[in-house]
């Protein structure tokens, strides 16, 4: 298959590199500090505002954790972000960026902790000039959140007199319907809506939100993007790694709580929703509910299940899932969920969407297939067969989320020589060759968009509620009946026969399969 790349030029990229928003001065504080998520992810991502010239001058980081990390907390945040930042250690930015980082030790449940932190945060508005402005960051264990929402407004903290107050919480929002409205409820008791920012990371992915550029910058593209001409939709999350040594958190939650119900089912409203009427959070928020409200009940046997066993990946060999440290030896959590459905409105009427996820398979990608319909008469169907072309290849246009990000189109073209021979190639747009490979990690667009107020790329109360209650059904009806075919696909495979047979059954098949 020949492959065409697609450049873009110095002047297109120079412009995409001007800093646009700066927020207002403001202190960020982060729950769960000594936490992985702080060191590699959140503070690489805001010294990459700050090399940006995206963050305030007036700005200070708290760390809030249990354990008493004072004089360790600023040299391994320096670590990460040299680390995980792509910053050189002799950047003479990051030593003045440093001596904003504060760490704070306490329990998240002594309100003694709250009285001192509110201190210092009053003695980082008067030193740094923050003004009252605050973002909170929950990223603790969940049975954490209601408590530190609830001890934010009891001193005073969520309601101050002067300044903003956001606060940003991590998934996973709820375990099941239930619990994610109670989660809900309890935070709005203290945070209006319009304070909360609920974050999934992969929509700070600069992949994700070009879905959106893609399809209403282009006026090729969004004609045909109907029913009339797409033959069905595939959404694929694969990973080839285990649980790494999270299986008490894995056992409570599986691949349908983990993935499915958030970062895939936000990958389908961006490809399947209306164009809003303006890209702002209120009118986007709507076309995704859109989205949601009109999928259909899922019906079971439209639905896969699997657990990896034992297997070889990356040619070294993998111990199962019931293998796992802090794993039942029984467990019936399932490491893989694929599913077909459909959305019944007017653009999608008919076309299934097929979405799968899953541990330990043989490749890592998360991708977004949108499959055309065969011409309805094929001219060229008796030229094609030979060892350089092959078959006649439906058109295809595959969003690349991870790794190499990127968008590629299929189509045919005539092979060179005296025969009317139709071969398929690949048109190829890869976002490293075009715009440089960027150490950036997705939050620094979530961390600058919720200090600036911006709601867009975070879940709301009711999208999250909806897709819990896509999800509920199969929940329930997995609980009442445990698999009984647990391990079913091998570590370095593609998952169970059964999510292949899902497909084949269409007369369809997975990419990469």
């Amino acid at each position: 298959m020949v492959t065409t790349e697609v450049t873009v030029s110095p002047e297109v990229l120079q412009a995409s590199r001007v800093p646009e928003r700066v927020p207002e001065p403001c202190a960020v504080v982060i729950f769960g500090a000594s936490g992985d998520l702080t060191k590699r992810k959140l503070l690489p991502a805001l010294y990459h505002l700050e090399q940006a010239g995206l963050l305030p001058a007036e700005f200070a980081v708290v760390g809030v954790a249990r354990r008493p990390l004072q004089g360790e907390f600023v040299n391994d945040m320096r670590d990460g972000i040299i680390k995980g930042g792509g910053v050189e250690a002799d950047d003479p930015n990051l030593r003045d960026f440093l001596q904003r980082v504060n760490y704070h030790a306490m329990n998240f449940d002594d309100p003694e902790g709250y009285v001192r932190l509110k201190a210092l945060l009053e003695t980082l508005d008067k030193n740094y000039g923050t003004n009252g402005n605050r973002l909170f960051y929950l990223a603790t264990s969940p049975e954490y959140f209601s408590e530190i929402v609830h001890q934010l407004g009891a001193h005073r903290m969520a309601k101050p007199e002067k300044g903003a107050v956001r606060c940003i919480i991590e998934k996973p929002f709820g375990h099941d319907l239930s619990s994610a409205r109670k989660l809900n409820d309890d935070i709005n008791e203290v945070l209006s809506e319009d304070q909360i920012f609920r974050i999934d990371h992969y929509l700070g992915k600069e992949t994700v939100q070009n879905i959106l550029v893609f399809r209403f910058a282009n006026g090729i593209f969004e004609p045909i993007w109907n029913r009339n001409y797409i033959d069905h939709v595939r959404i694929t999350a694969a990973e080839n790694i285990g649980i790494e040594g999270r299986g008490p958190f894995y056992e409570k939650a599986g691949a349908l709580r983990d993935v499915i119900q958030n970062h895939v089912m936000q990958l389908l409203t961006f490809v399947a929703m209306e164009p809003p009427v303006s890209f702002f959070s209120g009118p986007i928020h709507v076309e995704k509910m859109k989205v949601w409200k009109a999928i259909q009940p899922i019906r079971m046997e439209d639905i896969v299940r699997g657990q990896y066993g034992p297997g070889t990946v990356d040619g070294k060999p993998a111990i199962g899932y019931r293998q796992e440290d802090r794993v039942d030896p029984v467990s019936n959590t399932e490491t893989f969920a694929a599913m077909r459905f459909k959305i019944e409105n007017w653009r999608w009427a008919g076309v299934p969407f097929y979405v799968r996820a899953g541990k330990r398979l043989a490749q890592r990608f998360t991708d977004i297939t949108i499959q055309f319909k065969q011409p309805p008469t094929m001219l060229f169907k008796d030229n094609v067969g030979s060892s350089e072309c092959g078959e006649i290849q439906p058109n295809i246009i595959s969003m690349r989320i991870q790794p190499n990000e990127g968008i590629s189109l299929r189509f045919a073209a005539k092979a060179p020589g005296p025969n009317m021979q139709s071969c398929p190639v690949m048109m190829d747009f890869d976002y490293a060759a075009a715009f440089g490979v960027s150490s950036a990690n997705g939050y620094e667009r979530l961390l600058l968009d919720a200090m600036l107020g911006d709601a867009t790329l975070f879940a709301h109360r009711d999208g999250v509620e909806t897709t819990w209650a896509l999800m509920a059904p199969i929940l329930e009806e997995w609980a009442a009946h445990p698999p009984k075919d647990f391990p079913n696909y091998a570590a370095g495979s593609w998952g169970p026969e059964a999510a292949i047979e899902l497909l084949a059954r269409d007369g369809r098949k997975w990419r990469h399969q």
